[in-house]
């Protein structure tokens, strides 16, 4: 288990797009074992490849990661994308924790029964633009810096990105209210790995479709 990391998960977004973002942001190249079926997971149960008999998984310096959050964390420690000292870390992590909400609300919005989608898609953009957006339009106008956390580009900076984007996805003037998001977004898309990770033919995985969801949930379920 050397080289590249090696993700292991489907062949879509879900769990494993932050960590995705996070490695292409970093410059790591990484290859991916998609999950076909669930016989695939079930051979990465039998093997004792996940911890917790979950996926995502990644295979990274010798060890078979699972939990996206230590995944996350163990990434941002090694590229240099987590702050300069234990203050800078606790505000990555938070800012981190709630685009992460967020992004769970976003993520689940295609997996809603026809009946339940039009109360789901007003919930996302109530707590879009009422809860989340204006606390990170206030911090990148307290800051007055280019980044989220002590003017250096960190985790947050990315995952806060790959929100703002699905969100779009989602609604696309849903950032209609906030100038600094907007003038953000610009910026990091424009980072030279960000923008690589951007382009088409990248691993960058597209929104789930509807027709995508009984694929995912024989693997799952």
């Amino acid at each position: 288990m050397s080289g590249k990391p090696k993700l292991h998960y489907f062949n879509g977004r879900g769990r494993m797009e932050s960590i995705r973002w996070l490695l292409a942001a970093a410059g790591v190249e990484f290859e991916e074992c998609f999950l076909e079926t669930k016989d695939d997971l079930t051979k990465l149960q039998k093997d004792g490849s996940l911890l917790f008999q979950q996926v995502p998984m990644v295979e990274i310096d010798g060890m078979k990661m699972v939990q996206s959050r230590a995944i996350g964390n163990y990434i941002a420690m090694k590229y240099n994308l987590y702050g300069k000292d234990l203050k800078e870390r606790a505000l990555i992590d938070m800012y981190v924790e709630a685009a992460t909400d967020l992004n769970e609300l976003l993520m689940a919005h295609t997996f809603q029964p026809a009946d339940k989608k039009e109360q789901h898609f007003a919930t996302i953009v109530d707590k879009a633009t009422n809860r989340y957006f204006p606390v990170y339009e206030k911090v990148l106008k307290d800051q007055g810096q280019d980044f989220l956390v002590g003017n250096r580009f960190s985790r947050a900076d990315v995952q806060l990105l790959e929100t703002l984007l699905m969100a779009e996805e989602c609604k696309p003037d849903i950032l209609a209210r906030f100038p600094l998001l907007q003038s953000f977004k610009a910026r990091i898309s424009n980072i030279p790995t960000i923008k690589k990770f951007l382009q088409p033919g990248s691993q960058r995985k597209p929104p789930l479709q509807e027709k995508d969801v009984p694929r995912v949930m024989k693997i799952f379920h």
